[in-house]
């Protein structure tokens, strides 16, 4: 393994409210009322914040989930939960994720940089275009839009959320008159300690990551091969030069399922039970939702057909994201699995995230080998059950990550963009 790269890894955890598996509810560490329990998320952000970690990042679940695939089908606004996390920490950067399809860009602006100039710094936009058709009937749409145009809106949203947090810094009125918004104003909320948040992206499409590559800091990406990683590490670095960043601005961070134990075997046993604690379609329903097929009229013990691998990357599928179906069309690839195999190597979620089981110093060395090799700057860890998942991160992985050399010892600055900028170093 190469030593030749410096600087350190980034790590988020992405809060999936109680944990990514459907049964996370039944720990005896939670109660009924723990996803809007204030303790409980004030336990999230202190410790993640005591180990040092770069963000916390919650997902937006603008429509009721299917509980059926998701595991946390009800979850808090964003913003609104950072708000009150951001009390109880000082250091840990809060991503929250928005819709630019679901959303008013001066409304979001100036949400966002509340939060940002509250917070001291630490906020970070995970943007979004939706593809939830329920999400869209909330608010008002018959159907969501094509893909093509929820990114053109988006980049012009991006544009015009930018503008707008300039202006609280500048106090000129932005005068904006575009094909999706028609905007004359400016932003009353003063410049936070890093100007305004950070932008991340986890659109895979070919429009996501060239908005990625202009525009975000971040990108929270679905990745289920090394290879196939490096490759979009890559191209998003190769937009980033192209719009005349430095490839370097934009840090790559797949999410990483993580069910850990004291022995591989112990961790195994731990995936599987809590997986049979869950509804038994689970799994099927995920991966139908992911690839816009439904699993479900499939043999489990037989490969997949080859007319569903080639639908699952078929431009012209309008189901699941574009980034999950091109991670799971190249992880089959690579492996050949039947489609109860597949399931069982992504940790029964059918999603494009990588699935890891085993213990913490296996973990850091998958961590190690994917950040020396050019395919990350870092992960989103995504634990089974959040309540102790996120306690051995702290306990166990993250000082043998310090260790290598890999993770900082203490934190040296006081923003999320300080953050990211300090892993290059």
């Amino acid at each position: 393994m190469s030593d030749v790269r410096t600087g350190h890894v980034i790590l988020g955890v992405n809060v999936l409210v109680l944990g990514y598996l459907p049964a996370a509810w039944q720990s005896d560490l939670l109660n009924k009322d723990s996803f809007v329990d204030g303790d409980y998320w004030k336990t999230i952000g202190r410790v993640a914040e005591r180990a040092t970690l770069d963000a916390v990042f919650l997902a937006d679940a603008p429509a009721l989930g299917n509980p059926s695939y998701d595991a946390n089908a009800g979850r808090l606004e964003p913003t609104v939960n950072w708000s009150h996390v951001a009390a109880a920490t000082e250091r840990v950067g809060l991503i929250a994720t928005a819709s630019t399809t679901l959303n008013d860009p001066f409304d979001l602006a100036q949400r966002l940089l509340s939060l940002d100039y509250l917070s001291g710094g630490r906020a970070g936009w995970n943007i979004v275009t939706t593809r939830d058709a329920s999400a869209a009937r909330n608010f008002g749409l018959p159907e969501i839009p094509a893909r093509d145009d929820r990114y053109d809106r988006a980049a012009e949203f991006v544009d015009l959320v930018l503008a707008l947090w300039e202006s609280a810094r500048t106090g000129e009125e932005v005068r904006h008159h575009g094909e999706f918004f028609d905007l004359e104003g400016r932003l009353r909320v003063p410049p936070s300690k890093q100007g305004h948040p950070v932008l991340l992206q986890a659109g895979g499409s070919p429009k996501g990551r060239a908005l990625a590559g202009r525009r975000a800091e971040g990108v929270f990406a679905a990745e289920l091969t090394k290879e196939g990683a490096i490759t979009h590490y890559r191209e998003v670095k190769r937009h980033a030069a192209d719009a005349g960043r430095s490839p370097d601005s934009v840090k790559i961070l797949p999410g990483l399922l993580l069910s850990l134990g004291s022995t591989e075997e112990e961790a195994r046993r731990r995936s599987d039970e809590l997986h049979d604690l869950g509804p038994a379609s689970y799994s099927v329903q995920w991966l139908s939702q992911a690839i816009g097929y439904d699993v479900s009229r499939l043999d489990l013990d037989a490969k997949f057909p080859e007319e569903v691998l080639a639908a699952i990357v078929d431009p012209a599928s309008s189901g699941g994201s574009i980034g999950f179906r091109q991670s799971i069309h190249e992880q089959i690839r690579a492996t050949d699995p039947t489609v109860r195999e597949y399931l069982r190597q992504t940790r029964y979620t059918g999603s494009g995230h990588s699935g890891f089981v085993g213990t913490p110093e296996q973990l850091v060395d998958h961590i190690e080998d994917w950040y020396r090799s050019g395919a990350v700057d870092g992960f989103n860890l995504q634990p089974d059950v959040l309540a102790d998942g996120l306690e051995v991160i702290a306990d166990e992985v993250v000082p043998l990550l310090r260790k290598r050399g890999l993770f900082r010892h203490e934190y040296t600055t006081d923003t999320l963009r300080g953050h990211f900028r300090a892993a290059s170093a």
